[in-house]
């Protein structure tokens, strides 16, 4: 699945989790893929299922593609 950084960050920074938007923000390239940077989120404290948790809550929007 990708994403957008950017919309990521909002997501994070809205549920108050600064830190983890923080170092999403420094980590991650603009486009994310949880496939290719399943390491890189699991170094920031997310997962796919957390990512699909968020999705499934309507956290992203539109702004996801498979």
């Amino acid at each position: 699945m990708k994403l957008d950084k950017q919309e990521l960050v909002k997501v994070l920074r809205t549920e108050g989790d600064n830190d983890t938007a923080d170092a999403v923000e420094s980590r991650l390239s603009d486009e994310i893929d949880t496939d290719r940077d399943a390491d890189e989120l699991s170094a920031v404290g997310l997962d796919r299922t957390q990512l699909m948790a968020k999705l499934a809550g309507g956290s992203f929007g539109t702004t996801l593609s498979p």
